[in-house]
């Protein structure tokens, strides 16, 4: 591994400062950024310890009932966080599905929203559009786990679990730069147009807080996520199911697309409208899944992602269930 220096803003600013110099790389927990490092997909000059900022890992309620995340949170302390727990359990379970305990005990919420992707051919140095080539060898190659939404030009899914609920809780993600602060929907985070580039980061900013709306709160939520092996793995196929106190329904899939994928809004809709029989949520399941343009070995995480819309209906226009953990829903995942 190259030498590179260590950094330790104290404040924002300082840290902008130091991400806009040639060669820095922010720091959170540092997970995935040593598999990056030892992938060679890193080449830092100087590491920017983001860890030490202000509020950088508060847990905090905001004014209209919502909750403000630093970006450095620990992704276990998010998971334990009573208040977290009791308004927004989807994120809560989304959490604790993150890797394994060291895992969670390590990583931030910021590193792993801004964990790169994990299709084989990027991770091993293979020339393809998100590593600066011109085509995708998946696409007639391994591409049993990549998405089968979205178009591409590059199909890996996003390993996060909590922006696939943070998605569905409509959260807004802060984003602090030499300039200031800005906030950017996180349906929106993972819109860059450079397909090389994973988030809307720029240049010289660094993910400071994600914010989580009071609308967004309710008891009536959940976060499902099927696992190839069953602890430590990313989601085949993941779903946030939120029901707002309003009435009001976010469904959200994972590792189907390059980025947490909404379901339409009109079948939110006539999921929201209740009276569903088990004949009906099983066709709204299908129409989410009709844009879905399979590879040559993944067409199996349509049927998965029908499955996981199938259950996550049902449980949401049923009785009341509280905030438990819901039935069926498994743990383990990736890193941050």
């Amino acid at each position: 591994m190259p030498p590179f220096r260590y950094l330790r803003p104290e404040s924002l600013t300082h840290a902008a400062q130091l991400l806009a110099e040639r060669g820095a790389i922010a720091l959170g927990g540092g997970t995935d950024l040593l598999v990056a490092l030892h992938e060679g997909l890193a080449h830092p000059d100087a590491l920017v310890d983001l860890r030490r900022l202000p509020d950088a890992r508060a847990i905090v309620a905001t004014s209209d009932g919502g909750v403000r995340l630093g970006g450095g949170a620990r992704i276990a302390d998010i998971a334990a966080h009573a208040m977290v727990a009791d308004r927004f359990p989807a994120l809560a379970q989304a959490c604790e599905s993150v890797g394994t305990v060291q895992l969670r005990n390590m990583g931030t919420l910021g590193g792993n929203l801004c964990q790169r992707p994990r299709c084989w051919y990027f991770r091993r140095g293979v020339s393809c559009f998100k590593s600066g080539g011109t085509s995708c060898p998946a696409v007639d190659g391994e591409n049993q786990y990549l998405g089968v939404l979205g178009g591409g030009p590059c199909h890996a899914p996003h390993p996060s679990d909590p922006a696939v609920a943070l998605t569905a809780l409509e959260a807004r993600v802060v984003i602090a730069g030499v300039q200031g602060e800005r906030t950017v929907p996180m349906e929106s985070f993972y819109g860059a147009r450079d397909v090389t580039r994973d988030t809307v980061v720029g240049e010289g900013e660094f993910l400071s807080a994600i914010e989580i709306p009071g609308a967004s709160a309710s008891r009536t939520q959940r976060y499902d996520k099927v696992m190839q092996r069953g602890a430590w793995d990313f989601a085949l196929v993941s779903l946030a199911a939120v029901k707002r106190a309003d009435g009001d329904v976010r469904l959200v899939l994972g590792g189907v697309a390059p980025r947490p994928w909404r379901v339409t809004s009109s079948i939110e809709e006539d999921v929201a409208s209740g009276g569903l029989d088990g004949e009906t949520i099983g066709i709204l399941a299908e129409r989410a899944m009709l844009d879905a343009r399979p590879m040559t070995k993944n067409a199996y995480k349509v049927d998965v992602a029908m499955a996981l819309l199938r259950r996550g209906i049902e449980w949401l226009v049923g009785p009341a269930t509280g905030n438990r953990r819901p039935e069926g829903s498994t743990s383990g995942g990736g890193g941050s």
